[in-house]
């Protein structure tokens, strides 16, 4: 615990604030070319004439695109650092923001949007463990959780965007704007150093030490690289089956797991389908149904809030079971709503908001920031960036089988149905929370990837 102890009494706080508001960034960027495609294919299915399954190809690809980015970001992370692989993510999104609103035909929308995706890929990924290495133990989860926080913004902003922009129909607008933010970004990583514990592991001992220095003084420096040595005692293992071996399957059980139900609870559906959602409950204006899907979007950012004040406080698990169990009620109940329609008749679209607004608000302080920080905090040093590049290449996967299901899903099983699979999924969630993830308040990074190395015994 000496990480603890040296972290809480010397840590010039405005310095890790200053680092995890720019890695921030990249949550808003990865948030705005996510969202932005909820209200702008509204607009792109009538311009290129799309099939359902054509829409849900736009915008699952990007999921494609986020999967090969999260491979490629985990062993950049580990191999060139993870600032440089910030500024790498922040290049590929300015290109994908360039070049979709440029798009003369839906095949190079699909291209732009998968290069996008990359870019999520490399921030999804590095962003958290860069935060994660440079926090100290008794703020990480709030630190980390401003990634979440970002993100959220990011969604909104893409709302905002999209229902602004609405009544012109400018989805070509609508994606150009993510250039701006991406660009900012560049500009800001330019202006943070690199992880002291990467530096440490690449044994450049001075440079991780004046790093250190830059936010606590001599004697925390040397407290918290004699901890980042003892981390590193088993050689660094560049091979991705190191992921398998005993000493880390704990920990890719608990983060792969947690970030593929994550996505399986059907919170990306929201997201990517919120206007279509409101028009299935009778919102039928375009407009309106963008606008609904707004507000839920705000009050995912506010509730987020909560996570970021909590987390560090009640802890990861208690958020969790408030959380998930609030996600489980309202999705059984809008599950009930649409099964009787006939019978609610005009006020199915106020309950379905209200509804989607219980669900989002429970995500946002539970589910939503806890995976990521999960993720970043029970892999050991030397797989870090692996290892969250695993869990982040879990989320794309089981996010893309979502969103490549969803329309068909409502189509073949029903509005009913769909939402309670949903429902289900937010149970099982509830019953792995119980029997596998660890409580990491308050403890430091290595004691935690211990902790996990149980799991697999």
């Amino acid at each position: 615990m000496r990480d603890s102890i040296a972290t809480k009494s010397h840590v010039n706080r405005s310095f890790i604030w200053k680092v995890s508001c720019i890695a921030g960034l990249g949550g808003i960027l990865y948030g705005f070319d996510m969202g932005i495609i909820a209200a702008a294919l509204i607009y792109v299915r009538g311009s290129f004439q799309l099939s359902t399954a054509m829409e849900e190809v736009v915008v699952s690809v990007v999921l494609v695109g986020a999967m090969l980015g999260a491979i490629g970001g985990g062993t950049m992370a580990d191999r060139i650092g993870r600032r440089s692989t910030l500024l790498w993510g922040a290049g590929v999104f300015i290109v994908g923001s360039i070049l979709a609103p440029l798009s003369p035909n839906v095949a190079t929308l699909i291209v732009a949007r998968a290069i996008i995706g990359v870019a999520i890929g490399f921030t999804s990924v590095t962003a958290p463990v860069y935060v994660s290495e440079l926090a100290p133990p008794e703020s990480r989860g709030r630190l980390i959780g401003l990634y979440q926080f970002a993100l959220t913004l990011g969604i909104t902003l893409a709302d905002l965007v999209g229902y602004l922009l609405a009544g012109d129909k400018a989805w070509r607008w609508m994606f150009g704007i993510g250039a701006i933010p991406a660009a900012f970004f560049l500009l800001m990583v330019l202006a943070v150093p690199e992880s002291p514990r990467w530096l440490f592991a690449q044994n450049r001992i001075e440079d991780a030490e004046s790093v250190l220095r830059t936010y606590t003084d001599a004697t925390g420096a040397r407290m918290l690289l004699e901890d980042i040595r003892t981390s590193l005692l088993t050689k660094a293992e560049r091979r991705w089956s190191a992921l398998w071996s005993p000493a880390v399957r704990g920990s890719l059980f608990i983060a792969v797991g947690f970030t593929v139900l994550q996505q399986v609870t059907g919170i990306n559906t929201i997201v990517y389908y919120g206007p279509q959602i409101f028009a299935l409950a009778g919102i039928t204006s375009d407009k309106n149904a963008i606008f609904a899907t707004l507000l839920v979007a705000i009050v995912n950012v506010l509730a987020t809030i909560i996570a970021l004040v909590l987390v560090d406080r009640a802890g990861r698990k208690p958020l969790l079971y408030v959380g998930v169990g609030g996600m489980t009620g309202s999705l059984f109940v809008l599950s009930y709503s649409f099964h009787n329609q006939a019978l609610l008749g005009s006020s199915l679209g106020l309950v379905a908001t209200a509804c989607l607004m219980t669900y989002i608000a429970c995500f946002a302080f539970s589910m939503g920031p806890i995976a990521w920080i999960l993720a970043s905090e029970v892999f050991p040093l030397r797989v870090r960036g692996r290892g969250v590049a695993a869990a982040t290449l879990g989320s794309g996967i089981s996010n893309f089988v979502v969103s490549m299901t969803f329309l068909s899903l409502i189509k073949g099983a029903g509005n009913s149905l769909t939402f309670a699979i949903y429902g289900g999924f937010c149970i099982v969630t509830l019953v792995f929370v119980f029997f596998v993830v660890p409580e990491t308040k308050g403890r430091d990074l290595e004691s935690i990837s211990v902790k996990a190395k149980a799991i697999a015994q």
